[in-house]
């Protein structure tokens, strides 16, 4: 699946990610999360049991990218990150309707997904959206405390009908 974007940024496109990607994503990766996905976690993702996207300009430069694991009449959307320094042009939006419609041609009838509780920013994200909070995982992330000791942050999890998703973002 490619699709073609135009947006503030030179015009970008959808595409499944490679090998070749990955030194650009952990690039990513790192300076958006205190506890980043490793390498190994990308490199296995490149598998036809997950669906796996950048979002790169003709140059070859990566702006997000997305992991998602499809499973019976469900996606479990793993990942979805934007290059830090380009938050707020819409590049989470674009990847997101890009999950969506990977969603419904992979037949899933809801999305799924974790979410820090500290990262105000994806939530609003996926509220907007339509998703919904339906539980929480306790201790799920790593994380540090206030005096910076390891500890855990409990997950969010929200989930919302791929069919009522599309339609509210007109991608029926």
């Amino acid at each position: 699946m490619s699709a073609q974007f135009n947006a503030p940024q030179p015009e970008a496109e959808l595409r499944a990610m490679t090998e070749m990607d990955l030194h650009a994503v952990m690039s990513i990766e790192r300076r958006a999360y205190e506890f980043p996905w490793s390498r190994g976690n990308f490199a296995d993702s490149l598998n036809p049991r997950y669906v796996v996207q950048v979002l790169a300009r003709p140059d070859g430069v990566v702006l997000g990218y997305f992991v998602a694991m499809p499973g019976v009449e469900e996606m479990h959307l793993l990942n979805l990150t934007v290059d830090p320094a380009l938050h707020g042009l819409g590049l989470g939006r674009h990847l997101l309707d890009a999950v969506l419609v990977a969603a419904a041609m992979q037949g899933a009838l809801l999305l799924w997904l974790e979410v820090r509780p500290s990262n105000h920013r994806a939530i609003r994200l996926y509220e907007r959206y339509g998703f919904h909070a339906v539980a929480k995982r306790r201790n799920y992330y790593p994380a540090l405390d206030v005096y910076g000791q390891p500890c855990k942050e409990d997950a969010l999890v929200m989930s919302a009908q791929v069919d009522v998703l599309r339609r509210r973002r007109d991608l029926a």
